[in-house]
């Protein structure tokens, strides 16, 4: 089912119509991967739109360009303000971000160095990406066949286009067994990440999170965030290894990341996580994190970005 556009997309500097906003069927990322991206959402306040954690994704999209050294055409604080300008042109409260950098049209070939770049910012009205029914009362996961990439194989610290037909090819897998979403495993048979989504497990109090350099995720700022509210709520979080059988025996497992938010997860290959239904500590979190984003919370508010 199509989802809901907007108006205008921020296209290398210009604001163009939705429906008009193309590239060349030669464009380089198009055949070989080679872009970097970012999700990015700004949420309804009482000032108004906000973009949540806007400084460290644009960060994060120029540390991801300087990987696949792809060079950016446009400072971080243009694109900051690029993105600020694409949610206050289009006039939505609450919206998902879509910055894209990549590899234009005049040069094929695997070398990629003598290509163009070109950067696009789309934004749109998105809910949650696992359903609100995931978010109140947990999802389904399953072990996924396919490993997350080795980091010596391609560089998981980097949210590059192409490294995500892994993702996509777990995310089928998963849906066409019935479940919601997949994990993936690390070379070394540790839990890595969800498709898109870092992953949580609590036992008797403790949240331990995948130590993300070893196991070839990538570092989400929604992670990020969680980590701090956890910590500020009492919690004792540690970043460590994660086996497939500590999550069966979880009290609570619960995946973080910008499409998604905080969603918890009830089953994992057919094994009930805890109760089988969220947990203290995960709709805590939940809670807080929703309440932060929507500029509730006074020591989060330096998380916010208005764009007016």
């Amino acid at each position: 089912m199509p989802f809901e556009t907007t108006e205008k997309i921020w296209l290398d500097g210009e604001l163009v119509d939705w429906a008009e906003a193309r590239v060349h069927v030669l464009t380089h990322s198009l055949h070989y991967g080679s872009g970097v991206f970012e999700g990015i959402r700004a949420y309804a306040t009482e000032q108004g739109p906000a973009v949540f954690r806007l400084r460290e994704h644009v960060a994060r999209l120029f540390r991801s360009a300087k990987v696949f050294m792809i060079e950016i055409p446009f400072t971080e604080d243009e694109i900051a303000e690029a993105v600020r300008q694409i949610v206050r042109v289009n006039g939505v409260e609450s919206c998902y971000i879509r910055p894209v950098a990549f590899l234009g049209y005049g040069e094929m070939g695997l070398n990629p160095l003598p290509c163009g770049v070109q950067v696009a910012i789309a934004c749109w009205p998105w809910g949650t990406y696992l359903g609100d029914d995931g978010v109140t009362k947990g999802v389904t996961a399953k072990i996924s066949t396919w490993q997350r990439h080795d980091p010596n194989a391609v560089p998981a610290a980097a949210k590059g286009t192409g490294m995500y037909v892994n993702s996509s090819m777990a995310k089928v897998e998963a849906l066409k067994a019935g479940y919601d979403e997949a994990i993936l495993l690390s070379p070394q048979g540790l839990v890595s990440e969800c498709t898109g989504e870092n992953i949580f497990a609590v036992r008797d109090g403790l949240i331990t999170t995948p130590d993300n350099s070893l196991v070839g995720a990538l570092a989400g700022i929604t992670q990020d965030s969680v980590v701090t509210i956890a910590r500020d709520l009492g919690y004792e979080v540690r970043f460590g290894a994660i086996v497939r059988s500590d999550l069966y025996t979880a009290d609570e497992v619960f995946l973080t990341g910008t499409a998604a938010e905080v969603v918890p997860i009830r089953a994992v290959d057919d094994r009930s996580v805890g109760t089988g239904v969220p947990g203290p500590v995960t709709k805590l979190i939940q809670e807080q994190y929703f309440a932060a984003v929507r500029g509730e919370v006074d020591r989060y508010k330096e998380w916010l970005d208005h764009v007016r």
